[in-house]
């Protein structure tokens, strides 16, 4: 059984997130940009006025406040669009986050003004344009519910299992599945607004207690029910 990405609103399990496929294959729409690994697409000081849609490489956008540690907002993968808020934001102002290159990239960037022209003309473009902002806005709710969480292995439990069922939408997220997380002691830091080593020392501590399992290069196995419990027990004071 499937897990509804709009559990209330079930006419809306028909939509699916824009991708790369909604765009023109004439190439008509926007122009193709390359990056190296590791190069900008754009930085927080740079205008909000165009979208990307990625062809291939995985791109990280990142928080840019100079007084914190920055935060990976999202991973950005093939076919994906990235840089939607544009969208949402005032004349000439900037993106405040930074997007570069994790590997080498291509993507198509679209100027915001032919992008909306494109969608007055494409309702299904527009559907799923709505879609994916519903997700995404999904998963920054969830992200602030993991902030709330000032100790160190509560935000990152939260995390994984957030984590977890997001990437399980194709089989139902249940208190006996056991979930696999291909991500590095680095990317959790990121994501969590932790150091490396912070994360590190949690990880060994949930690891003691039998909550998860991993090797040095491995992926995260982490047991859900079991650590749903303990969590439980440490909101509760038992821990």
């Amino acid at each position: 059984m499937q897990t509804p990405k709009f559990p209330h609103h079930l006419d809306c399990e028909a939509l699916t997130g824009i991708t790369v496929d909604h765009l023109p294959h004439d190439g008509t729409l926007g122009r193709v940009r390359r990056y190296a690994k590791g190069a900008d697409i754009w930085e927080s000081d740079d205008v909000a006025d165009r979208i990307y849609f990625l062809r291939r490489g995985r791109v990280a956008v990142m928080t840019a406040t100079p007084e914190h540690r920055p935060v990976l907002l999202r991973t950005i993968e093939a076919g994906q669009a990235f840089g939607e808020l544009c969208l949402c934001t005032s004349r000439a102002r900037t993106r405040g986050t930074t997007a570069s290159a994790l590997i080498a990239c291509e993507a198509i960037e679209i100027k915001l003004s032919q992008f909306l022209g494109y969608l007055r003309q494409h309702r299904e473009a527009l559907e799923a344009l709505v879609c994916t902002l519903c997700s995404r806005l999904t998963e920054a709710e969830h992200r602030v519910e993991v902030f709330a969480h000032r100790g160190a292995e509560q935000r990152l439990g939260r995390l994984m299992l957030r984590l977890g069922s997001a990437g399980s939408r194709d089989r139902r997220l249940d208190r006996k599945d056991t979930v696999t997380l291909s991500l590095s002691h680095n990317e959790l830091a990121r994501m969590a607004g932790m150091s490396r080593s912070h994360v590190t020392v949690t990880l060994g501590r949930l690891r003691r207690r039998g909550l998860l399992r991993y090797q040095r290069e491995g992926p995260l196995r982490v047991d859900v029910p079991a650590l749903i419990v303990y969590l439980g027990r440490i909101v509760s004071g038992e821990e």
